[in-house]
């Protein structure tokens, strides 16, 4: 039971997601820090010089705020771009400068293709399929 714990703890794509998600909070925290330090003043700039109205609307008690909605989505493009540039890309080069020099695995052979190769060794060794062996005394009148 235990063996098999750690057999599925140590496969490559559990530590790839363990990585990926530690890095993807990194990012996110990062992308924050930038989005309320620089963005989130120029949408509130562009928005309302009152800083607390900003970009967003008094709806009765409640406020739409359209401000905290463009920082997040612009949060999740920055966050996405920088995943991607740094880390998937490189990934993606690295991978395809590795196999490189590799040459893709054949195809299985499929049952059709095995079957013709057979007869076709057979037709070079000089034998005959057993389907195919006729008796010297059969006609083709007599079939």
């Amino acid at each position: 039971m235990l063996s098999g714990f750690k057999n599925f703890i140590m496969r490559g794509n559990v530590v790839d997601l363990a990585v990926g998600v530690v890095i993807g909070a990194a990012f996110t925290s990062l992308v924050t820090a930038f989005t309320d330090a620089f963005l989130n003043p120029v949408i509130d700039f562009i928005g309302a010089p009152n800083k607390e109205t900003g970009l967003s609307v008094a709806l009765g008690k409640g406020q739409l705020d359209f401000g905290a909605f463009l920082s997040a989505v612009i949060t999740f493009v920055m966050t996405a771009a920088v995943l991607y540039f740094l880390v998937v890309l490189p990934m993606n080069k690295l991978a395809e400068r590795r196999n490189k020099g590799k040459e893709p695995e054949p195809a299985p052979i499929t049952e059709d293709i095995r079957l013709l190769t057979e007869i076709r060794d057979a037709l070079v060794a000089g034998r005959v399929p057993a389907q195919a062996v006729r008796h010297e005394n059969d006609h083709p009148a007599d079939r």
